[in-house]
């Protein structure tokens, strides 16, 4: 049987957080909202086959953030995230949405106070990109209209770094602003393998803490 990295991805998180939620301290949900920003590879592409040439573009844009940790102890637990663009865009005359995810290891170092909790995490992902022809079309009898039609994916592995701090508004919701880098294998769609992210999230901690 081949094995895929999405397979071996998913079957590792699944075990992980089968043994986590039987030994569970503390469970966290979060949703948050950055960008996350890469440079661009500065190549032109002759997309449609037709001699015309168009330029890639960097990563930007807004991001949004999805998540939830489990708490073996006071100050290791794993967790798993999503962070996706939310609109698409423009990527060489076709339109594309990058989505990141990742299952980590999620550290407490124990030097924190009650409502100032530093945090940081570690681990291992993937990326994909969905690619999009986007067309428009007009006649005499319907008017105009749009459409988006999807084309392909482009999958990566990658690897998950980030720094936070949870700033405890009450005894369970929390702000956490954070930094993400981001290492993405074989990244050629843009021009380097490192993907910074900035953002911030509000959380929610069920349980003791």
């Amino acid at each position: 049987m081949r094995l895929t990295l999405n397979t071996i991805v998913t079957s590792l998180s699944v075990f992980c957080f089968g043994v986590t939620f039987a030994h569970a301290q503390g469970v966290d949900a979060y949703f948050g909202v950055g960008t996350a920003r890469v440079s661009s590879s500065n190549q032109q592409i002759d997309t449609f086959g037709d001699g015309n040439l168009y330029g890639t573009p960097s990563m930007a844009g807004t991001f949004g953030k999805a998540g939830a940790d489990f708490f073996i102890n006071k100050w290791l637990g794993v967790g798993g995230e999503t962070d996706f663009r939310f609109s698409q865009a423009n990527y060489a005359g076709l339109k594309y949405r990058p989505t990141f995810y990742d299952f980590n290891a999620v550290i407490h170092p124990p030097l924190h106070t009650h409502r100032i909790v530093p945090e940081l995490q570690a681990g291992l992902g993937g990326v994909n990109l969905k690619f999009y022809y986007p067309q428009a079309y007009c006649d005499a009898f319907a008017g105009c209209s749009t459409s988006n039609t999807y084309i392909e994916s482009s999958n990566h592995f990658q690897v998950h770094l980030s720094a936070g701090v949870r700033f405890y508004l009450t005894d369970h919701v929390y702000f956490r602003p954070q930094v993400d880098a981001h290492y993405v294998n074989n990244f050629f769609q843009f021009g380097s393998p490192w993907v910074t992210e900035y953002g911030a999230a509000l959380g929610y901690s069920f349980g003791e803490r």
